[in-house]
């Protein structure tokens, strides 16, 4: 990866470097003030502003730690324990006038093997998928191939290099069918079913669990991927100590008409044409404390948005932990799914 691919200019707007982040995938991009490299920025930054301030269009010197590591050429041998001691997956390496000359990677396997989010994750895949017929006139939702394996088995792996053993899956349309793919293939993790009798929404069905999860516990739907570091969002929810923490993805959206606004007279204030739109959207991903298995009403349809609601109203703790655009996928819809397919085949 080139070292221009890191660099970013301190007047760009958040939303930009959000992309450009995405772009480089390494969570960390080097700030540079008339050429000159000042400054690093990294996801953690920007995801911290935005729960402070919320302010999407911030420049990157608002954000950017202007105090950034980095090491002289000369100590480079040095840079695999510099970055394991201030955990860092890229160090940038500058010559004596402190220009940016090359930028040194973590290993990507390495990392992932230290990983070990060893908690429960509870995936609904009981719904009918009706935004996906005629599919799932034939198949479950969570068995619709992506690519040369199932979403829900896309979901699973995911999970599981993060150190996640143990899944629940609440079924009910076509469960058998559910069942007996998990049956035949090969896995190195447990699976176990809850079966609603009738459907319960995407929160009613966790009333099923009781006495069954004594932890905190991952809740996901069955038709995203989420591309994120999860013992981290594992780790803002314990620190926040929030009952619920919902991972949130920016989403933009342009808008195809010229949008008007009209002042009290009548008259035209502003012209805005085919204005783009952001916003974060709920990815259907939580992190959840066990309570809110043990409170639920038994056999009561509920969607997990509403209990969240039911629980802010009674004052408890709801946080968000916001992702980019590019970390969400979802395949609720046709379109978005054969974008998902897309993607996947790209990737791996």
């Amino acid at each position: 990866m080139e070292v221009k691919e890191f660099l970013i200019d301190e007047e760009t707007i958040m939303l930009d470097a959000m992309q450009q982040l995405n772009n480089v995938a390494k969570k960390v991009l080097f700030v540079m003030r008339d050429g000159i490299f000042t400054a690093a920025i990294t996801d953690g930054d920007i995801r911290r502003w935005i729960l402070k301030k919320g302010n999407l269009e911030a420049k990157v010197k608002e954000i950017a730690n202007y105090n950034p590591k980095y090491i002289f050429e000369e100590d480079k041998s040095k840079a695999r324990e510099f970055m394991m001691e201030h955990s860092i997956e890229a160090l940038p390496i500058l010559d004596n006038e402190k220009n940016i000359i090359s930028v040194v990677l973590w290993n990507d396997k390495e990392v992932e093997s230290r990983r070990n989010l060893d908690v429960p994750v509870v995936i609904m895949a009981g719904g009918f998928g009706k935004r996906l017929y005629p599919y799932t006139k034939i198949l479950p939702k969570p068995l619709i191939p992506i690519g040369e394996i199932p979403i829900v088995e896309h979901i699973i792996n995911r999970f599981k290099r993060n150190g996640c053993d143990q899944f629940y899956l609440v079924v009910n349309h076509k469960k058998n069918m559910i069942k007996a793919y998990f049956n035949e293939i090969e896995k190195t993790y447990k699976v176990d079913y809850v079966d609603e009798d009738k459907p319960l929404g995407t929160g009613g069905g966790l009333s099923l669990l009781k006495g069954k999860i004594g932890s905190t516990f991952i809740l996901s739907n069955c038709d995203i991927l989420i591309e994120e570091d999860y013992e981290k969002i594992y780790e803002y929810h314990k620190k926040e100590n929030n009952l619920i923490t919902m991972v949130c993805s920016l989403k933009k959206i342009k808008i195809p008409y010229g949008v008007i606004e009209i002042s009290e007279t009548g008259e035209i204030e502003s012209m805005k044409e085919k204005p783009e739109l952001s916003f974060f959207t709920n990815t259907g991903m939580y992190i959840v404390e066990p309570k809110i298995i043990e409170e639920l009403e038994d056999d009561k349809p509920i969607g997990f948005p509403d209990i969240i609601e039911q629980y802010k109203a009674k004052g408890e703790k709801i946080g968000i932990y916001p992702i980019s655009e590019n970390s969400w996928m979802d395949m609720g819809q046709l379109d978005e799914m054969e974008e998902m397919r897309r993607r996947l085949e790209r990737d791996e």
